[in-house]
């Protein structure tokens, strides 16, 4: 019954605009898959195919309904030096060993590492996005494009764009900029650069295609390192979309299914000879703005971007240019989150630190990854030293006896505090008791630490006592306690 109920749900529930809004976004993914192929220095059908494959797999087997998977940048960056040094045929292979790689991630789980970013990260990395898209429009507007009817078709498309769902939302508005400009730039000849420009569209379908390599150890380390950064970058840029998505439909995915999905769309993909890919926000945005929120939207814009490159292509190549960049224009702008700039004024400087960070290192090196580690790994730094700024120090002397009160989380961050605190070699001081109730000790740099300290102490002729270990504390250090375990003489200890 459930089984029933999500298929109704994700298929035929309001099929019109889900249709609509596929259709958007396979006229979309056009320009872009063969951009991507020309990046990554293949043939134009390399990219779409592979648009087609991974689109229409995760429709079915994917953890996210209503977001767009197809061949990207992100990946495609990745694979230059692959296809200039060994050819094409070593691609398909890494895409077939990239797929691989997703599936052993999603058997270890490693999707549950998308817990460690923080929400600063994830802003970040919209924004960055949506830069990027912005950016990946100017030669459409520059150099031998700069014409007046460029930048008249794009404002047009923009016109519609926005001001036709006043009017009504029958059609999703991008579609309707797309048809309109199309039939006015044929209709008149507009002299502006057309999707046909971009390379040559295929004009048949993809068929099983067996790498041609030589199956042996030495090209495994060949393209090993490529899959695996390909598998890195295209389930990062996955994960982050579908938590995109999920906070603009206010609905949660699976992102161990997708995990998989992305693996398996990726594994056939290379044996229809096509590219690696993964989520695309820009699409994804366009879906869900045209109305697209289940599966059946994605499945459509699989399969229709291979109906118009294979049964309409030479219309399709009529498309002009402008009309996708104003589309993409409106994603842009759609995607960056404007509320952002307000929330410098109240939001904490760490915060709008990592945000930034995270911003500058995309765009500056158009690597997501390089932008969002870097924006993980600063927001580790400032967790761990805000929790080091709770731990409390007190300590009293008591005739011969020196009294040390500690208290917070007790980790690597924080344990050069205690042994700073720490008076050793003091004259007429006999005892010394370190107190321990209100802290809590996390790893083996903190019972480590003890170690040190207790050693120095009792090496000093000194009489220890550590009193108040609470029992996970207690129990890390005596599993991990060193220097002869010093502290079983204590008694706090092997409870």
């Amino acid at each position: 019954m459930a089984i029933h109920s999500d298929f109704k749900r994700d298929w035929l529930s309001n099929p019109k605009t889900e249709f609509l809004a596929g259709l958007v976004v396979a006229l979309a993914l056009i320009p872009e898959a063969i951009g991507f192929a020309i990046i990554a220095g293949v043939d134009p059908r390399v990219g779409l195919y592979a648009s087609f494959s991974i689109a229409v797999i995760i429709s079915m087997i994917g953890g996210r309904p209503g977001m767009i998977s197809a061949a990207t940048a992100a990946v495609a960056v990745l694979v230059v030096p692959l296809v200039r040094d060994h050819g094409v045929e070593y691609l398909f292979a890494a895409t077939i060993l990239m797929g691989i790689f997703q599936a052993i991630a999603a058997l270890l789980r490693l999707d549950l590492l998308m817990r460690f970013v923080s929400r600063s990260v994830i802003t970040g990395f919209v924004n960055a996005l949506a830069i990027l898209i912005f950016m990946a429009q100017l030669p459409q507007l520059t150099g031998e494009a700069f014409t007046w009817q460029t930048y008249a078709m794009v404002a047009a498309g923009l016109a519609i764009i926005y001001g036709l769902p006043k009017l009504t939302s029958w059609v999703p508005s991008p579609l309707a900029a797309i048809i309109v400009l199309a039939a006015v730039s044929i209709y008149f000849r507009v002299d502006v650069s057309t999707v046909g420009d971009m390379g040559e569209l295929p004009d048949s379908l993809p068929w099983i295609h067996i790498p041609q390599i030589p199956i042996t150890w030495e090209t495994l380390q060949i393209i090993a390192p490529y899959s695996l950064a390909m598998a890195a970058v295209g389930l990062l840029e996955s994960l982050l979309t579908a938590s995109i998505v999920d906070d603009m439909t206010e609905t949660r995915s699976d992102k161990k299914r997708e995990t998989y999905g992305q693996g398996i769309a990726n594994f056939v993909t290379g044996f229809i000879g096509g590219m690696g890919g993964c989520a695309m926000i820009g699409q994804s945005v366009i879906n869900i703005k045209s109305g697209g929120r289940r599966r059946l939207s994605t499945f459509v814009a699989g399969v229709m971007l291979l109906v118009l490159i294979v049964g309409l292509g030479p219309l399709v190549a009529q498309i002009p240019m402008p009309a996708l960049v104003a589309v993409m224009i409106f994603v842009s702008i759609s995607t960056f989150r404007w509320k952002s700039f307000t929330e410098i004024t109240h939001h904490p400087w760490p915060s709008n630190f990592v945000m930034i960070a995270t911003v500058v290192m995309v765009v500056a090196t158009h690597d997501l990854s390089i932008g969002v580690l870097t924006g993980v790994l600063l927001s580790g730094i400032f967790f761990a030293w805000k929790v080091r700024q709770l731990v409390t120090i007190q300590d009293f002397v008591e005739v011969t006896t020196h009294r040390y009160v500690f208290g917070g989380q007790i980790f690597f961050g924080s344990v050069d505090m205690l042994y700073e605190a720490m008076e050793f070699n003091e004259e007429g001081i006999d005892t010394v008791i370190i107190d321990v109730h209100d802290a809590h000790f996390w790893d083996i740099s903190a019972t480590g630490m003890l170690d040190k300290i207790v050693e120095r102490l009792q090496n000093e002729g000194k009489t220890v006592e550590l009193i108040g270990l609470n029992e996970a504390s207690a129990t890390l250090v005596e599993k991990y306690s060193d220097n002869d375990r010093p502290f079983e003489s204590l008694g706090v200890v092997g409870h």
